[in-house]
């Protein structure tokens, strides 16, 4: 069993915003017979380069990455600094793009939300809008994610938006991604839409585009089985060499 377990593909799975391993239990629940699902934290952090590097110190030579929301534009600066090591890729519900216009000043006035009203207020404010409709009034649904948001500080939040605000341009990046890669989002995604993701698949050489219906911003959770299953297709691709 111990050496069955050690055979198994690495991937590492990059957190978004103020996520940590629970946006990702359904993953590690229901891949790891099959997947070595590790989840770096990126809390403290205020610069994408550095969360990259932070992947690339802890990982083995050679692994799979599947980002989400920030940790897709993280993963797309590991694809940038290290390609050689990266035997699948993945990015889903994100951009590649630079700093948008008025993105900074919406970004930063929930910066001030936080600091002035608390992390709950920011969680109140931020979460719903991000799901499905039919998931934004579950209580349920969104107690975990309110959970994890207060596990965060305003001072937390404010470096990774730092980080958010002050992202290269990972465009330039897309033509040069080689290995297996799949482009996924979910069709009710109003934050990361499916337009931007259909334009990030289009510019990658043979990547493959997959949309989930009924599904908001956390794929995740919201589509786990679904999910799942689009990993594992991907992961059982011959990597990269």
């Amino acid at each position: 069993m111990q050496d069955r377990q050690q055979d198994r593909p690495v991937l590492y799975m990059l957190p978004g915003l103020l996520c940590d391993e629970t946006v990702f239990a359904p993953q590690v629940a229901g891949l790891c017979d099959a997947i070595d699902v590790r989840i770096p934290n990126f809390l403290g952090l205020n610069c994408l380069i550095d969360m990259a590097q932070h992947v690339l110190d802890v990982a083995p030579q050679r692994f799979s990455i599947a980002g989400f929301s920030m940790g897709g534009r993280v993963a797309f600066q590991i694809m940038a600094m290290a390609p050689q090591r990266i035997e699948r890729f993945c990015a889903f519900d994100t951009g590649a793009g630079p700093l948008a216009e008025g993105e900074e000043i919406s970004r930063l006035a929930v910066v001030d939300l936080a600091y002035r009203e608390g992390m709950a207020a920011l969680a109140a404010a931020w979460l719903p809008p991000m799901l499905h409709p039919s998931r934004r009034a579950d209580a349920a649904f969104i107690e975990p994610l309110t959970a994890m948001v207060l596990r965060a500080t305003p001072e937390i939040h404010e470096k990774q938006i730092r980080a958010l605000v002050n992202r290269p341009d990972a465009r330039p990046v897309l033509p040069t991604i080689s290995c297996p890669t799949l482009i996924a989002c979910g069709r009710q995604d109003d934050w990361s839409p499916v337009a931007q993701h259909e334009i990030m698949a289009a510019a990658i050489p043979n990547a493959h585009l997959e949309v989930f219906d009924d599904c908001g911003h956390f794929l995740p959770l919201e589509q786990p089985e679904a999910f799942n299953a689009a990993l594992s297709k991907w992961m059982s691709l011959s990597p990269a060499t």
